[in-house]
């Protein structure tokens, strides 16, 4: 019972904090009293699933615990005006035992995050710590700053949001150009870290990618005229058709270029084409219709046998010229090598050192190794090898990596 207890609460925690969250602040708008109420339901679980078994329905034992914590919060705090909303919102609320479902506002407070009143350097955190329930470390690590200075701006963002009294729903469409990009970007990491995570890959678990790809649908169903919108959930599909090709049969990893199309997802490429097409026709081209057209460009494979790198390397300009962001110019890089060969491939990589960003990001190095050994540098090209090693997580990639390490040789062709 221990262990199941414990699997229930993980399980639970990575497929509905989010809409917890979510659901409590739209009736208290205090985020931060929505996430310390919902932490000590997932504590009182933890004891209570033990010894009395697990409930039926898990996400509504929770939400009834953590609005039960709520409440008990706001009445410790007292009877004052501040507390009397959030205090009689909860109140009135009928047990979540009693509703068939609880609604899912997810996306309502992506845009609250979004608000204007928010500062822009700390919404995309914001969400993806309302949203998945990532601790400040790790948003911190991802963004390149201290967790102490992370946390702190995640504790100001919230307590702005509740001073504000920021509204909970999703903006109509004269105030999306500017909070649309970064609820964009949140929902892109949120299907990121489902893709990146080496116990997804391995388990074939699908909770994070999924749950990208249902705030990508929604999003693209309620803006239907967004171009961006589409060509996000374009990209996602594009990229979550080659899931089970990115492993072999044995676990190892599979690169795109090496993947056998036969096993990409037909069905959600041609989606994702469709989508592409639509965002086309709106006239405004961004940075996610760049990303998933290059996506495109590769997914041709299935019908030509080849790759369009000279199509690649096209957006790839499009896209560093719009972003300047180096990921695009590595991944540029290599389009260069692909269409003029490795020596150009090198020079426009050189390009991207001397931004600090790119050296902690193993795709960087893998990039230059693999460049290196195609110029004939196999001791430098061993080198980034064992950089790009030290940096990677995935076990399946590092197996990758040290293949392609050994199978380079050590001195200068």
């Amino acid at each position: 019972m221990l262990r199941e207890a414990e699997a229930t609460v993980e399980t639970t925690l990575r497929r509905s904090y989010g809409k917890l969250i979510a659901f409590l602040t739209a009736r208290s708008g205090d985020v931060a009293g929505a996430e310390d109420a919902l932490s000590d339901a997932f504590a009182a679980a933890l004891v209570t699933w033990r010894t009395q078994g697990i409930p039926e329905n898990p996400e509504a034992w929770l939400l009834t615990a953590a609005r039960r914590k709520h409440i008990d919060t706001v009445r410790r705090q007292g009877t004052t005006k501040a507390a009397a909303a959030p205090l009689a919102l909860l109140a009135e609320e009928r047990s979540a035992t009693d509703e068939p479902s609880i609604p899912d506002n997810r996306l309502a407070l992506m845009f609250v995050c979004a608000h204007p009143a928010i500062d822009p350097a700390v919404r995309t955190p914001l969400m993806l710590q309302t949203i998945l329930g990532f601790d400040a470390a790790t948003i911190a690590s991802a963004f390149l700053t201290s967790p102490a200075a992370m946390s702190q701006r995640l504790v100001r963002a919230k307590a702005k949001i509740q001073a504000a009294r920021i509204p909970f729903r999703v903006p109509e469409a004269p105030e999306l150009s500017d909070r649309l990009p970064p609820v964009l970007n949140a929902i892109y990491a949120v299907f990121a870290a489902g893709w990146g995570d080496p116990a997804e890959a391995a388990t074939d678990s699908r909770s994070l990618g999924a749950e990208g790809l249902w705030l990508a649908r929604l999003l693209a169903a309620l803006l239907p005229e967004e171009p961006e919108a589409l060509g996000l959930l374009a990209l996602m599909l594009f990229v979550e058709a080659r899931r089970t090709a990115r492993r072999d049969a044995d676990g190892r990893y599979v690169p795109l270029t090496e993947q056998d199309p036969d096993r990409w997802d037909a069905r959600q490429t041609d989606e994702a084409e469709s989508l592409l097409q639509r965002a086309s026709r709106k006239g405004r081209v961004g940075r996610f219709q760049l990303e998933a057209a290059i996506q495109s460009a590769h997914a041709v494979r299935r019908h030509t046998g080849g790759v369009d790198w000279p199509a690649i390397g096209h957006l790839y300009d499009h896209l560093v010229a719009l972003t300047g962001s180096p990921v695009a110019a590595i991944n540029r890089a290599i389009a260069v090598a692909e269409i003029r060969g490795p020596a150009a491939g090198l020079s426009a990589l050189d390009k991207v050192a001397a931004d600090p960003r790119v050296s902690g990001y193993q795709p960087y190095w893998a990039a230059r190794a693999a460049l290196l050994g195609r110029a004939g540098d196999g001791a430098a090209a061993q080198a980034a090898y064992r950089q790009a090693i030290a940096l990677e997580i995935d076990p399946a990639v590092r197996s990758f990596l040290r293949q392609r390490c050994s199978e380079t040789t050590g001195t200068r062709a």
